[in-house]
């Protein structure tokens, strides 16, 4: 049995615990209270929390939930697919069955539940149609389900994923979905709010993936578990501004031969940094709404790299105007000015192509692309922007020398 504290803060608002703290908190519970737990959260997380258990803990946890819970039955479909949102529809009526018949039925089914939608099945539980709850006020009670019900009805797969799923339903926006099996079997229905729900907390998710916060993490994440999901991230990330770091060393007799260089490597990290930022929120979604299908990837890379270049082009010019006003008193001036001008244009051309290719690569290996991508841009950038600088000005003060 959990502490009461614990047990009682979860009871009163079991949304504000992450996966993770929950998987916790349902270890040390008894199954009956975990399956009394569970049920107060939506279906779809309910299920993704079980599917964390071990098998030893989940089995009776599931042995204790009323039959036919939503989330219990939706554990035999994969993780993030629309099985897992799986509800019982409360109005499944055979093919023949008169109108007046299922009205009387469905008087005691609407005490208890919502009904939208009246599935009509065969024999074999197969979907024949759908029939919308309003026109039971217009049709005859003699009249079949048959004779009022919409035909071959749009319906979702259990193993669909919710990417594919929001693809199908964007431009429908019905209320609640049927769901059938490859053979036509209705096994439940899906609601519109829960698949928008389930992808809004993806996508919400994915700025901090992009810095390396668990999108499991909420405000009630106990803070040794939020230290366990960030901190391996900022080492990495300790690690990465290190190699920033040495190519700055590298080209330390050029800077002390040059201070005025100093001031423009934050200038051409930043504005190099935020343009490949701006390249990577654009793929990173474009590939959650699924636009990239069927788009070549040289031309994407190729968009991304163009806009870098003319961003960077019109962003040098003006940082070459500032290097030349503070330059002005120098005979180098107008070298320092060009390679201001050419480092930013090149910098920001390899941003664009670095923000378009990092979420792609990601891809490519089998990772979350949204993870932690942004430190792997940001290392990227500063260290093409301040190599390229760096590594520019020095070439053109031998020439000179």
């Amino acid at each position: 049995m959990v502490g009461a504290t614990k047990t009682d803060h979860a009871e009163q608002d079991p949304q504000r615990l992450d996966t993770q703290s929950m998987v916790g908190l349902l270890t040390r519970a008894n199954a009956t209270d975990a399956a009394r737990l569970l049920a107060a959260m939506p279906p779809a997380r309910a299920a993704r929390i079980l599917s964390k258990l071990p098998e030893e803990v989940r089995r009776p946890i599931m042995a204790a939930a009323p039959e036919g819970t939503d989330w219990a039955d939706a554990q035999r479909y994969p993780e993030g697919s629309v099985g897992r949102l799986l509800e019982d529809p409360p109005a499944v009526f055979p093919q023949g069955t008169r109108v007046g018949s299922a009205i009387d039925l469905l008087r005691e089914v609407v005490k208890t539940r919502m009904v939208t939608y009246l599935f009509v099945v065969d024999a074999q539980d197969r979907l024949q149609g759908v029939v919308a709850f309003r026109e039971l006020l217009y049709a005859d009670r003699q009249q079949t389900l048959d004779e009022v019900m919409l035909r071959n009805p749009f319906s979702l797969s259990p193993s669909a994923t919710l990417l594919d799923a929001m693809r199908e339903v964007v431009q429908r926006h019905y209320p609640v979905y049927p769901v059938c099996e490859s053979n036509g079997r209705l096994v439940g229905q899906v609601r519109g709010q829960a698949l928008f729900e389930q992808q809004a907390f993806e996508i919400s998710a994915q700025a901090g993936a992009m810095v390396g916060v668990e999108k499991e993490e909420r405000l009630a994440t106990p803070w040794t578990r939020s230290f366990r999901f960030r901190h391996p991230w900022l080492l990495l990330n300790l690690g990465t501004v290190f190699v920033a770091a040495g190519v700055v060393g590298f080209f330390q007799d050029t800077i002390n031969e040059i201070v005025v260089l100093a001031m423009f490597l934050p200038v051409l990290a930043g504005q190099s940094g935020n343009l490949g930022a701006q390249s990577l929120a654009v793929v990173v979604r474009s590939m959650t709404l699924g636009e990239l299908r069927g788009v070549p990837l040289g031309r994407l890379i190729g968009k991304e790299a163009w806009l870098g270049f003319l961003n960077g082009l019109g962003t040098g010019v003006l940082a070459a105007a500032a290097m030349a006003f503070i330059a002005r008193d120098r005979a180098d001036m107008p070298v320092l000015a060009l390679t201001v001008l050419v480092a930013m244009t090149a910098s920001c051309a390899l941003a664009g192509v670095a923000g378009a290719s990092v979420p792609l690569a990601l891809k490519r290996i089998g990772a979350d692309p949204a993870t932690a991508s942004a430190i792997i841009l940001s290392t990227l950038t500063d260290v093409c922007s301040m190599g390229f600088f760096l590594g520019l000005a020095t070439l053109l003060l031998a020439w000179m020398g």
